[in-house]
């Protein structure tokens, strides 16, 4: 989400703001009743769902790493809420409130629904509707969020535009007239405001919808429901007049002709359109109070229309002048800006996008793609990695240990997540929990597994050869047996082939063996009568290398991310994969040394000249190998190679800038990646490491940033 995505947002927010203030002044009730009627409560009824559905856009979503967003909104919201009340005081003074009966039990009842002053029932709505929608959103995922809170709609719906029907049905009558002992309407937090929030979260991860289809969408359904309130009108079934059943889909429609105009964001509308939704009540008392002694009674208050200008231009006139000296005096929140790290990760999300698509046209026909996403998605970031994933509609992920499970479920990540290693059996409860998928690595595990009591889903692994985890494969009779284990069900069967990365004569018949033994047990398995369950078999070498393969799942890896695990592999199919990391930093300090001098821990460089020295701000402890050090590493700076001089620390390195001229601190420097026509690829430098791509990218260190690009 960029700052010139909502623009169309940013701009509705004052307009809704003022359709606020005409249900509040009734701007033309002094000329027909019936316009005013479709103006006020009609036209102006999407303002409140309008701001309840930006509020969700930006909060509720399944993919959450705790709930910090949700706890800082509800401050934020309980924060303006005291703030409004205690400036209403004086008006509900005025106005008698306090001289009221049963003052106790009725302060309470207007603090949590229905606002210590008339308008302000939007706030305590608004906090009591985040946290339902986020609630019912991270623990059953959208559609069930949507359904929910659809529920509580319809409930609120027949206490209000219909309560007309309701109230000719005794025993519903009399659970609403209780249901307004404690609330007086049920347009609040609890009926009405989830299913907009919910809405508002659904449409920020989903695809654009385009105008053609958003702007005729939205006059229909706006035109329905008009008919719809002129018909409750028509038969007096109104209690209050804030919900329609047709209301939901029109937001939904008016949001997306909203997104579809973008734009740069206008700094400080939000905060304007907030102050006059708070102020506007102070507004139309001060014109009332001025009207009579200034003899304008009749054109300030009796015109409607006047009225309605006169309060709008004197809401917003203050409105103005606030914001200014919020923005100009108000405190100034630091900013983290992207890729002023020291050091950082550019994850290109536009590039996984583009494996995705790769992968999926090569496998085999009805082959879903599993996704690997262990070890923080090999350094990629696991949660933006399997976000973007699941947006794509990847509906498998594989990870190795419980805790990633979780942690992907906690965030929101939908369907099957397969632990591919050991998990303490007695953690059996939280496989339960939250729907992960447990390996099964052999009889004996199986059966303390099963031994908890606890019904759980598994995929059961065969060990064809590789001689690490898994069933014999020759223990047909003990694999048939774990299928019949009282509390496991088995929805897959896989294998790993410990040889695919190579096409080696001996190598790929060793594969081809452990294939053979992998579907000669499958096929004992079904002359037992087991029915067989998902199977996968490719991994990222796997599909490369053996593409024929018939499976349902495969198991990628290393190369969704764009690399292979050695710069000299040579693969069977040769995919268009494009890179997904980057790694860069920046020159922090230059320095001249005379040869003869050294440079770092043991003066492991010795310049043989005077030599430029570039010092840069990241080390072993961010996961870039020490073994590079001493010119077995380079990284670029200017399009051109620069090589690692003496020992790589853990926070800082220097490189020779000795060659390349015009090298000033602050440029920037490339240790994975592309500057120019030079690139440095992962593989290449893993293998000058020593190592493979799989260990340098599941290495980086976490204390290093990571910007995100589409």
């Amino acid at each position: 989400m960029t700052k010139k995505s909502f623009a169309g947002i940013d701009g509705f927010r004052l307009v809704a703001a003022l359709l606020v203030i005409a249900i509040h002044t009734s701007p033309l009730a002094s000329y027909s009743q019936t316009a005013d009627f479709v103006l006020t409560r009609v036209i102006a009824r999407v303002a409140v769902p309008f701001f309840l559905m930006t509020s969700g856009f930006f909060l509720i979503s399944r993919y959450a790493d705790g709930a910090g967003r949700l706890v800082s909104f509800l401050k934020k919201t309980a924060l303006i809420y005291l703030a409004a009340t205690v400036l209403y005081i004086p008006l509900n003074v005025y106005a008698g409130y306090f001289r009221g009966e049963h003052l106790l039990p009725n302060i309470l009842k207007d603090i949590v629904f229905d606002g210590t002053f008339y308008h302000l029932w939007y706030l305590p709505a608004a906090f009591l509707g985040a946290a339902i929608a986020w609630f019912f959103t991270r623990k059953l995922g959208f559609r069930w969020a949507l359904v929910i809170s659809l529920v509580l709609y319809a409930i609120g719906l027949f206490g209000d535009s219909y309560y007309g029907l309701a109230e000719r049905v005794p025993m519903l009558k009399s659970a609403y007239d209780a249901l307004f002992e404690v609330t007086d309407y049920t347009r609040n937090g609890l009926f009405m405001a989830p299913v907009f929030f919910v809405l508002g979260g659904m449409l920020a991860e989903r695809k654009r919808m385009p105008l053609k289809i958003s702007v005729p969408g939205f006059i229909v359904s706006f035109a329905l429901m008009c008919g719809e309130a002129l018909t409750l009108r028509h038969f007096g079934l109104q209690r209050h007049d804030s919900m329609y059943v047709l209301l939901p889909l029109c937001m939904v429609f008016l949001f997306e002709c909203l997104l579809s105009f973008k734009g740069t964001r206008k700094k400080g509308l939000g905060t304007a359109a907030l102050l006059v939704y708070l102020l506007h009540p102070m507004a139309i008392v001060a014109v009332r109070f001025a009207a009579r002694p200034l003899g304008l009674w009749d054109v300030l208050v009796e015109n409607s229309l006047v009225h309605y200008a006169v309060v709008c231009l004197s809401t917003l006139a203050v409105s103005a002048v606030l914001t200014l000296l919020w923005e100009k005096k108000g405190p100034k929140r630091a900013k983290h800006l992207p890729g002023t790290d020291r050091a950082y990760l550019e994850i290109d999300l536009g590039a996984l996008e583009h494996n995705v698509r790769v992968i999926n046209e090569a496998a085999p026909e009805g082959c879903a793609l599993m996704a690997v996403v262990k070890a923080s998605a090999y350094g990629h970031g696991m949660f933006k990695v399997a976000e973007r994933l699941a947006k794509l509609g990847v509906r498998a992920y594989a990870v190795a240990t419980l805790d990633e499970g979780i942690e992907l479920r906690r965030y929101g990540i939908p369907g099957e997540i397969l632990i591919l290693g050991w998990t303490d059996p007695e953690r059996a409860g939280e496989l339960r929990r939250y729907r992960i998928t447990q390996t099964l690595i052999d009889g004996e595990y199986a059966k303390k597994l099963d031994d908890q009591g606890v019904r759980v889903r598994a995929h059961l692994k065969v060990d064809t050869g590789m001689h690490r985890l898994g069933y014999a494969w020759e223990d047909a009779e003990g694999v048939a047996g774990a299928f019949g284990l009282k509390n496991i069900e088995i929805t897959g069967i896989y294998t790993h082939l410990g040889t695919s990365e190579s096409l080696a004569e001996g190598d790929c018949r060793y594969s081809e063996l452990q294939i053979k033994r992998f579907y000669g047990l499958l096929e004992a398995l079904k002359a037992r009568g087991v029915a067989i369950p998902k199977v996968h078999i490719q991994s990222s070498y796997g599909l490369l290398n053996y593409p024929e393969l018939q499976c349902d799942y495969v198991r990628e890896g290393v190369s969704l991310y764009g690399v292979l695990s050695a710069p000299g592999d040579v693969t069977k199919l040769q995919l268009d994969l494009a890179p997904v990391l980057s790694m860069r930093t920046t020159v922090a300090h230059l320095l001249r040394v005379k040869a003869g001098e050294g440079v770092g821990y043991d003066r492991a460089f010795m310049a043989a000249r005077d030599s430029v020295i570039a010092v840069l701000p990241v080390g072993y402890g961010d996961g870039y190998p020490r073994s590079l050090s001493c010119g077995r590493g380079y990284v670029l700076l200017r399009g051109r190679r620069a090589p690692v001089a003496g020992k790589i620390c853990m926070d800082q390195m220097s490189v020779d800038v000795t060659d390349i001229p015009g090298v000033r601190v602050g440029d920037a420097v490339t240790l994975i990646g592309r500057d120019g026509e030079e690139e440095l690829t992962a593989p290449e430098v893993a293998a000058a490491s020593g190592s493979i791509t799989n260990e340098l990218l599941s290495r980086m260190g976490k204390r290093l940033g990571m910007i995100t690009k589409n």
